[in-house]
């Protein structure tokens, strides 16, 4: 038996067999997903010069760390509320609001990473809740009297994510954080010593693909290279 003849026979199947997925698959990029988000915070990671890491707020949505230097001083502060949302497949939507205050800290009293886990209430049809694991980075620089602007300390997104993932029917899902705007392109915020920033958290839903699609794909190469071949052994032999 040609192994072109055994490729085809299994690429035709693929296809048949695939048409009911595909129709699902249809189906799922213009599902609309709305829910409510309730944001908490995790046990934060200090940095190996954080010696006596100070903080509070660990499953709740306010946190703080960070010894004030001078009283009545405050700490650094983060504070995420939630939000309803409606959005379809890949449309960025906002997940989160965030507040940042600069608090001036000891330096060792500081962390570097802390999780922001996002307690997702999806409406029916999907009817299901979900906790989503994310990371921020937070970057403490060393205080200028001179500069405000380099006395700024920063909050970083970390795309390292450990928990994104959703099922729905018989589609997976995952649910990405895009960054601080709605074209995904600011992944941290800033702000002046002792002073107030507020920003949005905005995400997207997206589909994963299913592996028998990449399957597909695989089986169609293969085909094609094997008919390639003896194609040109026919032209020679003419």
């Amino acid at each position: 038996m040609k192994l072109s003849f055994v490729l085809a026979t299994a690429i035709s199947s693929f296809f048949v067999s695939s048409t009911t997925g595909f129709g699902f698959s249809g189906q799922a990029q213009a599902l609309t997903f709305s829910g409510i988000s309730s944001p908490t915070w995790g046990n934060p990671t200090p940095a190996s010069t954080d010696t006596n890491p100070i903080y509070t707020g660990v499953g709740s949505n306010t946190f703080t760390w960070g010894k004030a230097t001078s009283s009545p001083g405050l700490p650094n502060q983060l504070t995420s509320n939630g939000t309803s949302f409606s959005a379809d497949i890949n449309s960025v939507f906002k997940i989160a609001d965030l507040t940042y205050f600069n608090g001036k800290i000891v330096p060792d009293t500081g962390i570097e990473f802390v999780p922001l886990n996002l307690n997702v209430s999806f409406s029916p049809p999907v009817g299901t809740s979900q906790v989503f694991d994310f990371n921020l980075r937070l970057v403490n620089t060393p205080n200028d009297s001179k500069d405000p602007e380099k006395s700024a300390d920063l909050v970083f997104l970390d795309t390292n994510l450990s928990n994104r993932s959703f099922t729905f029917g018989s589609n997976k899902y995952t649910l990405e954080l895009t960054g601080f705007n709605l074209d995904g392109r600011q992944i941290s915020i800033k702000a002046l010593e002792e002073a107030t920033t507020t920003t949005a958290i905005y995400a997207k839903i997206k589909t994963i693909p299913e592996p028998a699609s990449v399957l597909g794909l695989s089986l169609l190469g293969i085909y094609l290279i094997s008919r390639k071949n003896p194609w040109k052994k026919n032209i020679k032999s003419r």
